[in-house]
């Protein structure tokens, strides 16, 4: 897992834009998305770690490469995406790929930019958008499911049961309930992986607010009823000003951090929108030292070592032998790695070492 990717969503002029602007101007890197014919941009956004700029005060290597998270800008989808409608087969395309979808909702109220309703209702606006993506994902499964039948009238006993997979979820959805809340056996899922279902991802809802509510948090009347939602199916939702973020990011770096403190924030909400996504996604950083780098990596929380190690090569997955592990609060306690190995700090694991977040790690591998 080099690094994972958040599909951010909503209907138009949500403020998806604005975010995604945000994002790439903050420094991000753009490029093209591959998986489509039709190319939305992709941010590919360092993840906030001030624990790799405290290794790096150490180490002193030449460069200090943070972990990176990616947020790809669909266009806005409409009433009527799944079947066509605002080129919306296209644009839910470029979603299926992604590991979570980052789902924008409008709460705020501007007379100069129009919404698709006269009347702002967060909670109709995000059932919108996730009625779609079932019908999506309801015609994914019946195209499967006839393309496994022929599979399995030949004798495949996977294609039967993926048959059979397909057969408890199509009802499912059927009632318009998301792929995620299906009542699937984990050999279920392990026979519909593969078809990237786009409501059986991880959904984190923005609450886009005015300026003037952001303090308020999920307070504000819009929010909290975009919150109440999102709580009702156990989803989290964050409190983001688009439209300030896309300006704090235009400002040099100091500026931007004077402004947020009068502002009484201690961080960007692009910040904390990229800590909830880790939170979420269940996933965790550790650290490597090299002769010309210090760099942070992603893995998922409970990993073994040489799963963790699979994420730099598959080499280290592959031909593991052991990891020397310094845990981070050991090396900023002791001031350095070899004062860790010196105080007896340094812990060699093997395979079923499950890796901790903020570890140090260096693997060894065979030839």
């Amino acid at each position: 897992m080099a690094g994972i990717t958040c599909g951010i969503i909503g209907l138009p002029n949500v403020g998806k834009s604005s975010l995604f602007n945000a994002l790439t101007r903050g420094g991000a890197a753009v490029a093209s998305y591959p998986f489509c014919t039709i190319e939305p941009n992709v941010g590919v956004v360092p993840v906030p770690d001030a624990r790799l700029a405290r290794l790096n005060a150490v180490e002193k290597r030449p460069a200090a490469i943070p972990a990176a998270i990616e947020f790809v800008d669909v266009a806005g989808l409409v009433e009527g995406a799944s079947h066509g409608e605002g080129r919306g087969n296209e644009f839910l395309e470029h979603i299926h790929h992604a590991d979570a979808l980052v789902h924008v909702v409008r709460c705020f109220r501007a007379d100069d930019v129009a919404h698709v309703r006269a009347d702002l209702s967060p909670e109709d606006d995000i059932r919108t958008i996730n009625l779609e993506l079932i019908l999506a994902d309801l015609q994914t499964a019946e195209r499967a499911l006839v393309r496994y039948r022929k599979h399995a009238r030949g004798g495949e006993p996977e294609a039967r049961a993926s048959c059979v997979a397909l057969g408890k979820l199509i009802p499912h959805l059927e009632t318009e309930k998301p792929v995620r809340t299906a009542p699937l056996t984990p050999e279920d899922w392990g026979h519909l992986r593969e078809l990237r279902f786009l409501t059986a991802k991880p959904v984190l809802y923005v609450a886009n607010v005015d300026e003037d509510r952001l303090a308020a948090g999920l307070d504000g009347d819009l929010a909290s009823r975009a919150a109440a939602f999102a709580a009702a199916e156990d989803s989290p939702v964050l409190p983001v000003c688009a439209r300030l973020e896309a300006e704090i990011a235009e400002l040099p770096v100091e500026e931007g951090a004077a402004f947020l403190a009068e502002m009484g924030l201690r961080e960007t909400g692009l910040d904390r929108l990229i800590r909830a996504c880790y939170r979420h996604l269940g996933l965790i950083t550790f650290f490597t030292v090299g002769e010309k780098e210090v760099r942070a990596w992603t893995t998922r929380l409970g990993a073994c070592a040489p799963e963790a190690g699979g994420v730099i090569h598959t080499d280290f997955r592959e031909r593991f032998i052991r990891a020397e592990v310094i845990h981070f609060p050991d090396f900023e306690r002791c001031g350095s790695r070899q004062a860790a190995r010196e105080a007896g700090l340094m812990h060699v694991e093997g395979k079923e070492y499950a890796v901790r977040d903020g570890d140090i790690l260096h693997f060894r591998i065979g030839r």
